[in-house]
């Protein structure tokens, strides 16, 4: 999260608009470890196991569990402790300092994330998504609380980036990808019977990178230039919670779409986001980065792998 010393709205650019989302999609990005948190207590169940218990093996040599179990918590435990305490401390944060975040603020932020880049949401629960969001928004309005800025400049931004707040309908998508139709059909007739989509995506799309998470592809909309048009056209005719035809790509493979969720396209008037530039513009004036563990001292905050 950085933001310059100044602010001049004259020099206001795309990309700079785009740079003020950077702490929601560093935060967001830091979900995918949590999955794995998720994943691991998901194999884990509440009755003790057996720490030589074997869970794989190759050429009869053993890997128990407290191996797999060990590894995990070496690859990511930090990570995802680290996230977790700092979630904690900026709800302290917030009580200590009577900071209070609506669902409405939430869900601005989201829609912008969303209409930058709606992968970062991939594989990720969007409840999670949305707990994050909140706990940046709480870290900003601690950090901009005694920085004025004026209802002038404010208004000013808004009118010179009116269309940044106009957010088209986003699709949250799932895809399977196989090399013939006929496979395509197969794998519908199988969501038709009741398997999962995630575990057949997993089990049989070619596209690795979403395969990996279920098939998930984040969110969607009519300007997303790294989709075949053909995943829109369908996902834009297709129902929440619903599963489309198979779908004819580009490259010559076929698709099986799925749309997880619709954030409709609106457009936001000054009032719903004068106190979203307001903080913006004020973080912009802030002289060097600051993160959650800035916050650490001030509420004690302790964890396992010491300072």
């Amino acid at each position: 999260m950085k933001y310059g010393r100044n602010h001049n709205v004259q020099e206001t650019s795309p990309q700079k608009r785009k740079l003020k989302t950077k702490p929601l999609l560093y935060l967001i990005g830091i979900l995918l470890l949590c999955n794995v948190l998720w994943f691991i207590g998901w194999l884990t169940p509440d009755k003790p196991k057996q720490t030589d218990e074997v869970v794989a093996s190759v050429s009869g040599e053993p890997i128990t569990r407290e191996q797999w179990l060990t590894a995990m918590e070496k690859e990511v435990g930090r990570e995802v402790l680290l996230e977790l305490v700092n979630n904690k401390v900026m709800e302290t944060a917030a009580k200590k300092y009577g900071i209070k975040v609506t669902d409405k603020e939430v869900d601005l932020e989201l829609a912008l994330i969303t209409a930058i880049d709606g992968r970062t949401h991939s594989g990720l629960d969007i409840e999670q998504t949305r707990q994050r969001i909140r706990s940046t928004i709480i870290l900003e309005k601690v950090l901009s609380h005694d920085v004025v800025i004026e209802d002038e400049t404010v208004k000013a931004f808004y009118d010179k980036n009116e269309s940044f707040y106009t957010i088209l309908t986003a699709y949250r998508t799932s895809l399977i990808i196989v090399p013939t139709e006929k496979e395509a059909e197969q794998a519908l007739e199988e969501l038709s019977k009741g398997s999962s989509f995630d575990a057949l995506a997993k089990e049989i799309s070619t596209d690795l990178a979403s395969a990996s998470l279920g098939g998930d592809i984040g969110y969607i909309n009519a300007d997303t230039e790294t989709i075949d048009p053909a995943i829109y056209e369908m996902v834009s005719k297709t129902k929440e919670g619903k599963t489309g035809d198979v779908v004819s790509l580009k490259d010559g493979s076929f698709a099986v779409v799925q749309v997880k969720e619709i954030i409709k396209g609106t457009t936001f008037s000054y009032n719903e986001v004068k106190d979203h530039i307001k903080r913006e513009l004020a973080l912009e004036q802030l002289p060097q980065t600051v993160n959650p563990e800035a916050f650490w001292k001030e509420f004690n905050a302790k964890w396992f792998y010491g300072k």
